[in-house]
């Protein structure tokens, strides 16, 4: 007798085990094909493999629980759910993740948890739940201004399933995963299979840190106001210079007057300045439209 086996295999983060379908008893059904008083046997079996069938095919369609975690606040970026971080370290954590932001426009967020299961992910790989995670809070800047930035990064770490992971966004591409699996196993899992737990993170985010700190953010268009300014700065220092040669001493008036309306006019620019770069940065949120791309590393100890 002929035996057939097909072996099919579904991902783990749709919640499937490994599903095995013999179709041994579909042989038996063809062999029985021709014989008339087998008929209603004939017909159980095509019930029996329609109903296996059917099964697989609702089985593949089955979605990924949500996962059920509440993200950290702007500019909070720690949610130590599973009590690993140490206040004076988690202190230590929220003013790099702070300078961060403000100076290149890539949070890092730190999220602790208990286990995946206990937030919706049981059966998952920590690298989908990490992305699904990323994708549902919109790490990062996906944009600054016209060019595509998407830089975030999120530092996860499951206690109860011994697995850590540094999840990238899509501005990272693949290039920096060697980077990042070197700050995994030498800065972050080192310190954890000797039970230093809290010491471990911060080494991470300190070494994160310094990854990010290698990207540069593009300028932003200047204001038509500038460049008025700086016209206007360049006409006042030549009709000044101009004044004082053709009328000597009387032309020292105008070199005060041209002193006292440059540093007005420099003064007024400033002002200028500073309100729109604080206007217009947008680095205040760690959330933005960000999306992971799959870059990043995975450890466990």
């Amino acid at each position: 007798m002929s035996f057939i086996l097909i072996y099919i295999h579904l991902d783990p983060a749709n919640h499937c085990t490994l599903t095995y379908i013999s179709f041994a008893r579909l042989v038996l059904l063809f062999e029985s094909w021709s014989k008339l008083d087998n008929r209603q046997y004939l017909i159980r079996q095509l019930i029996c493999f329609s109903v296996a069938v059917l099964c697989c095919m609702v089985a593949s369609s089955v979605v990924a629980q949500d996962v059920a975690l509440e993200r950290p606040a702007d500019l909070e970026f720690v949610r130590d759910n599973a009590g690993m971080i140490d206040e004076a370290d988690s202190q230590h954590i929220r003013e790099i993740c702070r300078n961060l932001l403000a100076e290149k426009a890539t949070p890092i967020i730190v999220v602790t948890i208990d286990s995946m299961a206990k937030h919706g992910g049981k059966g998952q790989s920590i690298e989908k739940f990490a992305t699904q995670l990323f994708d549902r809070w919109q790490i990062g800047h996906a944009r600054l201004g016209k060019t595509e930035w998407n830089t975030g990064i999120l530092l996860l770490i499951s206690k109860g399933d011994r697995k850590a992971r540094i999840e990238l966004g899509a501005g990272w591409g693949r290039s920096e995963n060697v980077l990042c699996q070197s700050i995994m196993d030498d800065h972050i899992i080192y310190h954890f299979k000797q039970g230093n737990f809290s010491t471990g993170i911060v080494a991470g985010v300190e070494a994160l840190d310094k990854m990010g700190r290698k990207l540069t953010i593009p300028s932003q268009p200047r204001p038509w106001w500038h460049y008025a300014a700086v016209v206007g700065a360049i006409g006042l220092g030549v009709f000044t210079i101009v004044s004082l040669q053709r009328s000597g001493a009387n032309g020292w008036a105008w070199l005060f007057w041209g002193v006292v309306f440059s540093i007005i006019g420099l003064v007024l620019y400033n002002m200028l300045t500073s309100s729109s770069s604080s206007s217009s940065s947008g680095f205040g949120s760690s959330y933005g439209g960000g999306s992971s791309g799959g870059g990043g590393a995975t450890g466990s100890w």
